[in-house]
């Protein structure tokens, strides 16, 4: 993991392999994992990818990158065989970003079509929050890029595998960078969304914990138009950095509260922010290159520097590219490797049609490992770094992070 200073030079991402967080148990019942009568082996297998594509703004934009990084996860596969030589048939169902679509379309979906295979979302966590209860319920393999309190618990969320990493393994970075800068006393600023809320709790444990002064934590409404009130409340404590957890739309307003107040902070900016294009992307649609970015640096993958070493992630993005559009970093590319390690489960248990058999091979790192994953991996070193960049001077250093 690294931490990357806002700029045009930073706008291009390309993902880095992170945590496949395993959360898988018992859970009881065969329900048919592909939808079609038992011996009906020529039947496609079924798969289904929640987005919303209709939604506004930053929401629209990183949809599109995970349902297209889904297209592309199903025809390499198919490409390859499809799996235990059957075709893969995927099915998007548009959620909006409303978790009450998602949740309507997801029953209606189930109750005319049956059980598929599996099922991906694309986010945010209020859409991971509202219909991983039914998924459990259904006993139907789940592929969660949106970790929420419950998503990563075998004995919460049985059939559901976090693609994303947790709060904590994002946190070792954090821990890390905040040490390397010399930052004692520190303020967290968070969204309201399930993610939001996970990372502000666990953020002052890890701090307080680890010997650093938490000066306030202040959370803030995801539908609220101006954090001038909880900025305000933070800068009285005088922290030597703000700690920010924002996606979308309120990224603009948390930026444009600190503008307004006149604060001059070091903001150290989660991957929600990162995920955000609005950084990314130059005044006046954006606010890359303007004041309003000029502390802000921001915890992005490794890779988001681009590699031509890196062959599988740049298939990967041919892949994509074939299948659709690619609207956002590739932070949001996790569902590519939904299918290979469906497969690779498929073949360990010998069969699609029996979730507990693929629960228990998905959690078997060896078949983890076999998947031949793009964007997530198995436990792996990750790296923070503080990469001062503009476009006249390129990222350089990185130090090892706990994590």
């Amino acid at each position: 993991m690294r931490f990357k200073k806002i700029t045009a030079a930073a706008a291009v991402a390309a993902a880095a392999a992170l945590v496949l967080a395993g959360c898988a148990g018992g859970g009881n019942g065969t329900g048919n994992g592909a939808g079609e009568e038992p011996g009906e082996v020529d039947e496609p297998i079924q798969v289904v990818v929640l987005g919303g594509l209709g939604a506004a703004g930053i929401l629209a934009d990183n949809a599109s990158t995970s349902v297209t990084a889904a297209l592309a996860s199903v025809d390499a596969i198919n490409d390859m065989g499809g799996i235990l030589g059957r075709e893969v048939q995927i099915t998007h169902l548009e959620d909006n970003a409303d978790p009450t679509v998602a949740v309507t379309k997801l029953r209606e979906y189930i109750a005319t079509e049956g059980k598929p295979a599996l099922v991906m979302n694309s986010g945010p966590s209020t859409i991971a929050e509202a219909t991983i209860p039914i998924l459990t319920q259904n006993e139907i393999i789940n592929f969660n890029i949106g970790p929420t309190a419950g998503s990563s618990d075998p004995s919460v969320s049985p059939f559901t595998f976090d693609l994303s990493a947790t709060v904590p393994d994002y946190l070792g970075s954090f821990l890390a960078e905040v040490e390397s800068r010399g930052y004692q006393d520190i303020a967290i600023l968070h969204g309201s969304s399930a993610y939001g809320e996970l990372f502000g709790a666990q953020s002052k444990a890890l701090y307080e914990e680890a010997g650093y002064n938490v000066t306030g934590m202040q959370g803030f409404d995801n539908a609220a138009l101006d954090m001038t009130a909880q900025l305000s409340a933070l800068q009285v404590g005088d922290p030597d950095v703000l700690i920010l957890d924002a996606y979308g739309a309120p990224l603009g307003y948390v930026l444009q509260s600190l503008e307004k107040l006149g604060w001059d902070v070091p903001i150290m900016g989660n991957t929600s922010v990162s995920a955000t294009g609005l950084i990314a992307t130059e005044a006046p649609a954006g606010v890359l290159g303007t004041d309003q970015v000029k502390n802000l640096t921001m915890q992005v993958f490794s890779s988001t520097q681009f590699d031509p070493d890196a062959t599988a992630v740049n298939d990967a993005v041919e892949r994509m590219v074939a299948a659709g559009d690619i609207r956002s970093s590739l932070i949001l590319a996790y569902n590519y490797d939904s299918m290979f390690l469906l497969k690779a489960a498929a073949e360990s248990a010998g069969a699609i049609d029996d979730p507990n058999a693929l629960v228990a091979a998905l959690r078997d790192p060896a078949v983890q490992e076999s998947a031949g994953r793009s964007f997530s991996a198995g436990t792996v070193s990750r790296r923070s770094s503080m990469d001062p960049m503009s476009p006249r001077r390129s990222s350089r250093s990185s130090r090892p992070a706990s994590s």
